[in-house]
Protein backbone atom coordinates (compact mmCIF):
# COMPACT_ATOMS: atom_id res chain seq x y z
CA UNK A 1 0.00 0.00 0.00
CA UNK A 2 3.00 2.38 1.04
CA UNK A 3 4.23 1.90 -2.40
CA UNK A 4 1.43 2.91 -4.15
CA UNK A 5 0.80 6.13 -2.96
CA UNK A 6 4.81 6.66 -3.50
CA UNK A 7 4.14 5.88 -6.99
CA UNK A 8 1.44 8.15 -6.97
CA UNK A 9 3.12 10.96 -5.34
CA UNK A 10 6.23 10.77 -8.28
CA UNK A 11 3.67 10.53 -10.90
CA UNK A 12 2.61 13.65 -9.59
CA UNK A 13 5.98 15.65 -9.01
CA UNK A 14 7.06 13.95 -12.80
CA UNK A 15 3.26 15.52 -14.22
CA UNK A 16 4.05 19.29 -12.09
CA UNK A 17 8.00 19.12 -13.67
CA UNK A 18 6.04 18.57 -17.15
CA UNK A 19 3.41 20.75 -16.92
CA UNK A 20 6.49 23.86 -15.51
CA UNK A 21 9.06 23.11 -18.06
CA UNK A 22 5.48 22.77 -20.91
CA UNK A 23 4.47 26.41 -19.30
CA UNK A 24 8.52 27.64 -19.74
CA UNK A 25 8.63 26.53 -23.04
CA UNK A 26 5.06 28.14 -23.75
CA UNK A 27 6.34 31.49 -22.40
CA UNK A 28 9.40 31.46 -24.57
CA UNK A 29 7.39 30.78 -27.34
CA UNK A 30 5.08 33.79 -26.37
CA UNK A 31 8.19 36.35 -25.62
CA UNK A 32 9.58 35.15 -29.13
CA UNK A 33 6.29 35.90 -30.71
CA UNK A 34 6.56 39.56 -29.03
CA UNK A 35 10.18 39.86 -29.90
CA UNK A 36 9.20 38.67 -33.64
CA UNK A 37 6.11 41.67 -33.69
CA UNK A 38 8.56 44.35 -33.22
CA UNK A 39 8.68 46.89 -36.28
CA UNK A 40 11.74 46.14 -38.73
CA UNK A 41 14.27 48.35 -38.97
CA UNK A 42 13.75 50.33 -41.76
CA UNK A 43 15.89 50.97 -44.85
CA UNK A 44 16.71 54.41 -46.19
CA UNK A 45 18.68 55.81 -48.92
CA UNK A 46 20.11 58.53 -47.07
CA UNK A 47 23.89 58.06 -45.81
CA UNK A 48 22.68 58.87 -41.84
CA UNK A 49 19.57 59.85 -40.27
CA UNK A 50 18.34 59.87 -36.56
CA UNK A 51 14.94 59.94 -34.70
CA UNK A 52 14.09 60.34 -31.24
CA UNK A 53 10.83 60.96 -29.33
CA UNK A 54 10.99 64.73 -28.18
CA UNK A 55 9.77 64.09 -25.14
CA UNK A 56 11.79 61.95 -23.70
CA UNK A 57 14.59 62.46 -26.22
CA UNK A 58 14.94 58.68 -26.21
CA UNK A 59 16.64 57.53 -29.35
CA UNK A 60 14.38 55.44 -31.75
CA UNK A 61 16.16 55.47 -35.11
CA UNK A 62 20.43 55.92 -35.80
CA UNK A 63 22.52 55.07 -38.99
CA UNK A 64 25.63 56.83 -39.06
CA UNK A 65 23.68 59.63 -36.25
CA UNK A 66 27.60 61.04 -35.30
CA UNK A 67 29.16 61.26 -38.70
CA UNK A 68 29.52 64.98 -39.82
CA UNK A 69 28.13 65.85 -42.88
CA UNK A 70 27.02 68.80 -45.13
CA UNK A 71 23.82 70.24 -44.17
CA UNK A 72 22.69 72.50 -46.60
CA UNK A 73 20.00 74.74 -45.84
CA UNK A 74 18.91 72.66 -42.64
CA UNK A 75 21.23 74.96 -40.98
CA UNK A 76 18.67 77.60 -41.40
CA UNK A 77 17.12 76.10 -38.34
CA UNK A 78 19.60 77.04 -36.65
CA UNK A 79 19.56 80.74 -37.84
CA UNK A 80 16.08 81.29 -36.93
CA UNK A 81 16.48 79.78 -33.32
CA UNK A 82 19.30 82.06 -32.87
CA UNK A 83 17.40 85.14 -33.97
CA UNK A 84 14.06 84.04 -31.52
CA UNK A 85 16.82 83.83 -28.35
CA UNK A 86 17.60 87.44 -28.81
CA UNK A 87 17.04 89.57 -25.75
CA UNK A 88 13.99 91.90 -26.02
CA UNK A 89 13.12 90.37 -28.90
CA UNK A 90 10.52 92.84 -30.97
CA UNK A 91 9.16 90.69 -33.56
CA UNK A 92 6.89 93.53 -35.30
CA UNK A 93 10.11 95.45 -35.54
CA UNK A 94 11.32 96.31 -39.33
CA UNK A 95 14.15 95.35 -41.51
CA UNK A 96 14.86 97.46 -44.51
CA UNK A 97 16.15 95.18 -47.21
CA UNK A 98 19.23 95.72 -48.50
CA UNK A 99 20.87 95.49 -51.90
CA UNK A 100 23.79 93.00 -50.82
CA UNK A 101 21.05 90.83 -49.91
CA UNK A 102 19.59 90.29 -53.72
CA UNK A 103 23.33 90.39 -55.05
CA UNK A 104 23.93 87.38 -52.65
CA UNK A 105 21.01 85.32 -54.26
CA UNK A 106 22.37 86.12 -57.55
CA UNK A 107 25.81 85.62 -56.69
CA UNK A 108 25.56 82.03 -55.36
CA UNK A 109 22.46 81.01 -57.60
CA UNK A 110 20.92 80.80 -54.12
CA UNK A 111 17.32 80.01 -52.84
CA UNK A 112 15.37 83.39 -52.53
CA UNK A 113 12.55 84.69 -50.87
CA UNK A 114 12.39 87.68 -53.39
CA UNK A 115 12.64 90.27 -51.15
CA UNK A 116 12.77 93.09 -52.64
CA UNK A 117 15.31 96.40 -52.34
CA UNK A 118 14.12 99.19 -50.15
CA UNK A 119 11.30 97.21 -48.55
CA UNK A 120 10.27 96.79 -44.93
CA UNK A 121 10.24 93.42 -43.55
CA UNK A 122 9.19 92.81 -40.38
CA UNK A 123 11.58 90.61 -38.34
CA UNK A 124 8.39 87.82 -38.29
CA UNK A 125 7.73 88.10 -41.70
CA UNK A 126 11.42 87.27 -42.29
CA UNK A 127 11.54 84.10 -40.50
CA UNK A 128 8.69 82.83 -42.94
CA UNK A 129 10.66 84.18 -45.95
CA UNK A 130 13.51 81.95 -44.42
CA UNK A 131 11.98 78.74 -43.10
CA UNK A 132 9.11 78.26 -45.91
CA UNK A 133 10.59 78.87 -48.97
CA UNK A 134 14.39 78.92 -47.70
CA UNK A 135 14.98 82.09 -48.64
CA UNK A 136 19.00 83.15 -48.01
CA UNK A 137 18.28 86.53 -48.33
CA UNK A 138 16.13 86.16 -45.87
CA UNK A 139 18.85 84.63 -43.73
CA UNK A 140 21.40 87.09 -44.59
CA UNK A 141 19.18 90.18 -43.55
CA UNK A 142 18.62 88.03 -40.40
CA UNK A 143 22.25 88.02 -39.53
CA UNK A 144 22.99 91.68 -40.87
CA UNK A 145 20.55 92.80 -38.18
CA UNK A 146 21.03 90.54 -35.38
CA UNK A 147 24.73 90.38 -35.57
CA UNK A 148 26.93 92.88 -33.87
CA UNK A 149 29.63 95.15 -35.48
CA UNK A 150 29.64 98.41 -37.52
CA UNK A 151 30.30 96.78 -40.94
CA UNK A 152 28.06 94.30 -42.52
CA UNK A 153 31.09 91.59 -42.89
CA UNK A 154 31.71 91.99 -38.81
CA UNK A 155 27.65 91.35 -37.87
CA UNK A 156 27.66 88.48 -40.26
CA UNK A 157 30.54 87.10 -38.85
CA UNK A 158 29.20 88.00 -34.98
CA UNK A 159 25.69 85.82 -35.86
CA UNK A 160 27.88 83.18 -36.92
CA UNK A 161 29.68 82.78 -33.91
CA UNK A 162 26.20 83.31 -31.89
CA UNK A 163 25.15 80.08 -34.01
CA UNK A 164 28.25 77.99 -32.98
CA UNK A 165 28.10 78.88 -29.14
CA UNK A 166 24.04 78.07 -29.09
CA UNK A 167 25.60 74.62 -30.78
CA UNK A 168 28.30 74.38 -27.67
CA UNK A 169 25.48 75.22 -25.26
CA UNK A 170 23.19 72.20 -26.50
CA UNK A 171 26.36 70.37 -25.60
CA UNK A 172 26.91 69.60 -29.54
CA UNK A 173 30.59 68.14 -30.36
CA UNK A 174 29.82 67.79 -33.93
CA UNK A 175 28.26 70.47 -35.11
CA UNK A 176 29.95 73.81 -36.47
CA UNK A 177 28.53 76.88 -39.23
CA UNK A 178 30.49 78.58 -41.12
CA UNK A 179 27.10 80.49 -42.81
CA UNK A 180 23.91 82.21 -42.11
CA UNK A 181 21.98 79.70 -44.36
CA UNK A 182 24.52 76.27 -45.62
CA UNK A 183 25.95 78.21 -47.96
CA UNK A 184 29.80 77.94 -46.53
CA UNK A 185 33.07 77.25 -47.57
CA UNK A 186 33.31 73.85 -46.85
CA UNK A 187 33.55 73.95 -42.75
CA UNK A 188 29.61 74.05 -42.05
CA UNK A 189 28.49 70.70 -40.78
CA UNK A 190 26.50 68.79 -38.38
CA UNK A 191 25.18 65.23 -37.43
CA UNK A 192 21.62 63.68 -37.79
CA UNK A 193 21.43 63.73 -33.81
CA UNK A 194 22.80 67.34 -33.62
CA UNK A 195 20.87 68.91 -36.05
CA UNK A 196 17.66 66.90 -34.31
CA UNK A 197 18.25 68.02 -31.05
CA UNK A 198 18.92 72.04 -32.59
CA UNK A 199 15.47 71.25 -33.70
CA UNK A 200 14.33 69.96 -30.58
CA UNK A 201 15.54 72.93 -28.79
CA UNK A 202 14.02 75.27 -31.47
CA UNK A 203 10.39 73.54 -31.20
CA UNK A 204 9.72 74.64 -27.75
CA UNK A 205 10.07 78.63 -29.44
CA UNK A 206 6.34 79.12 -30.30
CA UNK A 207 6.81 81.37 -32.67
CA UNK A 208 8.99 78.83 -34.28
CA UNK A 209 6.58 76.22 -34.32
CA UNK A 210 3.99 78.40 -35.66
CA UNK A 211 6.62 79.33 -38.51
CA UNK A 212 7.36 76.04 -39.49
CA UNK A 213 3.99 74.08 -39.77
CA UNK A 214 2.77 76.96 -41.53
CA UNK A 215 2.03 75.49 -45.46
CA UNK A 216 1.91 78.68 -47.34
CA UNK A 217 1.56 82.07 -46.29
CA UNK A 218 0.69 85.67 -47.86
CA UNK A 219 2.69 88.75 -46.16
CA UNK A 220 2.07 92.48 -46.55
CA UNK A 221 5.17 94.49 -46.06
CA UNK A 222 5.93 98.18 -47.10
CA UNK A 223 7.68 99.45 -49.99
CA UNK A 224 10.34 101.82 -50.57
CA UNK A 225 7.75 104.71 -51.28
CA UNK A 226 5.58 103.39 -48.22
CA UNK A 227 2.92 101.74 -49.90
CA UNK A 228 2.53 98.29 -49.65
CA UNK A 229 2.61 94.53 -51.14
CA UNK A 230 1.81 91.18 -50.71
CA UNK A 231 4.85 88.48 -50.21
CA UNK A 232 3.20 84.89 -51.05
CA UNK A 233 5.48 82.13 -49.87
CA UNK A 234 5.05 78.06 -49.90
CA UNK A 235 6.44 75.52 -47.63
CA UNK A 236 9.18 73.39 -49.60
CA UNK A 237 8.47 70.83 -46.82
CA UNK A 238 6.98 68.17 -48.52
CA UNK A 239 5.48 66.62 -45.79
CA UNK A 240 3.06 69.07 -44.37
CA UNK A 241 -0.18 68.21 -45.95
CA UNK A 242 1.05 65.09 -47.18
CA UNK A 243 1.92 62.93 -43.33
CA UNK A 244 -0.91 62.79 -41.09
CA UNK A 245 0.49 65.22 -37.92
CA UNK A 246 3.41 66.47 -39.85
CA UNK A 247 4.28 69.60 -37.97
CA UNK A 248 8.00 70.42 -40.00
CA UNK A 249 10.46 71.10 -39.69
CA UNK A 250 13.13 71.81 -42.52
CA UNK A 251 14.27 71.08 -46.14
CA UNK A 252 17.97 71.50 -47.17
CA UNK A 253 20.24 70.81 -50.25
CA UNK A 254 23.10 71.29 -52.05
CA UNK A 255 26.02 70.21 -54.18
CA UNK A 256 27.44 68.32 -51.03
CA UNK A 257 24.36 68.31 -48.82
CA UNK A 258 22.73 66.24 -51.59
CA UNK A 259 18.99 66.45 -50.21
CA UNK A 260 18.33 66.36 -46.35
CA UNK A 261 14.99 67.07 -44.06
CA UNK A 262 14.52 67.70 -40.42
CA UNK A 263 11.26 66.48 -39.71
CA UNK A 264 8.65 66.35 -36.76
CA UNK A 265 5.21 65.02 -36.80
CA UNK A 266 2.76 64.49 -33.67
CA UNK A 267 0.30 61.78 -32.96
CA UNK A 268 -1.73 60.73 -29.98
CA UNK A 269 0.38 63.86 -28.46
CA UNK A 270 3.50 61.78 -28.58
CA UNK A 271 5.67 64.29 -31.10
CA UNK A 272 8.70 62.70 -32.88
CA UNK A 273 11.58 64.52 -34.03
CA UNK A 274 14.39 63.32 -36.90
CA UNK A 275 17.06 63.43 -39.27
CA UNK A 276 17.68 62.19 -42.49
CA UNK A 277 20.98 63.82 -44.41
CA UNK A 278 22.48 63.07 -47.91
CA UNK A 279 19.44 61.39 -49.50
CA UNK A 280 20.21 60.83 -52.94
CA UNK A 281 17.00 62.33 -54.32
CA UNK A 282 13.88 64.99 -53.27
CA UNK A 283 11.53 62.01 -53.68
CA UNK A 284 13.76 59.98 -51.66
CA UNK A 285 13.96 62.22 -48.50
CA UNK A 286 10.62 62.48 -48.05
CA UNK A 287 9.82 58.75 -47.97
CA UNK A 288 12.96 57.76 -46.24
CA UNK A 289 11.38 60.54 -43.75
CA UNK A 290 8.22 58.69 -43.85
CA UNK A 291 9.24 55.41 -43.28
CA UNK A 292 11.13 56.77 -40.03
CA UNK A 293 7.96 58.42 -38.91
CA UNK A 294 5.87 55.59 -39.24
CA UNK A 295 8.43 53.47 -37.40
CA UNK A 296 8.78 55.62 -34.57
CA UNK A 297 5.14 56.04 -33.83
CA UNK A 298 4.95 51.84 -33.86
CA UNK A 299 7.73 51.83 -31.28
Amino acid sequence: MKHGITGIRRASVTATVTLTAGAVLAGGAFASTARAAAPPKPKITAKGGFVMDSGTAKTLYGKAADTRRSTGSTTKVMTAKVVLAQKNLNLDSKVKIQKAYSDYIVKNTASSARLIVGDKVTVRQLLYGLMLPSGCDAAYALADTFGSGSTRAARVKSFIGKMNASAKSLGLKNTHFDSFDGIGSGSNYSTPRDLTKIAASAMKNSTFRTVVKTKSTKQKVTTKSGGYRYMSWSNTNPLLGSYSGAIGVKTGSGPSAKYCLVFAATRKGRTVIGTVLTSSSAANRTSDAKKLLDYAFKK
